[in-house]
Formats: C-alpha cells, sequence, structure tokens
C-alpha cells in the first residue's frame, strides 16, 4: 500500500513548527539548572559566569533547527546508532560478477559474428 503524504506535515506536528516536545523540555531543563547555579553559586569571576551559563548553552545548542535532519541532537544520535550498528548487510538472491558476464556476453557476441560472416547462408 502506497501513502502520499504532503511535504508540511511534519512541522504540522511541531510546536511553533520548530521543536518536538521533547526538546522544549530539554532547553527548559537546561535553563533551570542554569538559574539554580546562578542562585547558588557566585558570578565573582568570568570563569564561574561560563560554568554556570554552560548547561543552557548546551542545551541550546542541541536544539537548534539544522537542514536535512531535525536538529543537532538528532544529528549526534543518527552518528551514534550508524557507528554503533551492524555494517555487515545479509543479502538474500543471486549476484553476478560484474567483469564476467560481460566478457563472456562480448565473446559469445564475437562468435557469433564471427561464425554469421564466414559461413553465409
Amino acid at each position: 500500500m502506497i501513502y502520499l503524504i504532503p511535504a508540511n506535515t511534519k512541522r504540522g506536528q511541531l510546536i511553533l513548527g520548530l521543536f518536538r516536545p521533547f526538546d522544549l523540555i530539554l532547553f527548559g531543563l537546561g535553563i533551570l539548572l542554569t538559574i539554580i547555579l546562578m542562585v547558588i553559586l557566585p558570578l565573582t569571576s568570568t570563569v564561574v559566569t561560563v560554568i554556570v551559563m554552560l548547561p543552557s548553552l548546551i542545551t541550546g545548542f542541541l536544539v537548534v533547527p539544522v537542514p536535512h535532519y531535525h536538529n543537532i541532537l538528532n544529528v549526534i544520535l543518527e552518528l551514534i546508532e550508524f557507528f554503533t550498528n551492524q555494517r555487515d548487510y545479509k543479502w538474500k538472491g543471486w549476484c553476478i560478477r560484474i567483469g564476467e558476464g560481460k566478457r563472456k556476453r562480448k565473446k559469445q557476441i564475437h562468435r557469433g559474428l564471427a561464425t554469421s560472416k564466414s559461413n553465409p547462408k
């Protein structure tokens, strides 16, 4: 059975046309953790400020939309799946060695032409 799916159906399921609910929850947790760290740690130096801001920066980077994928998180998950899955693809059916089939066919054609030219009927 073949289903025809319009190109824009995926965007209709996303929040604001860009984000899945999981993306927004992940980004919200990053911002929440940043706010908690801002309350707990004194922001007296640049190093501490960068460390405090890291959760929101990292989660914001993970949910940024990317062409041909949904977002950076999706790209990372696809790479992990590619490198950890089985790479031996099982094949059922028949195989031909590419070089042999052409050579045999050419020899048969040449023999056929030689016999037809040498022995005209």
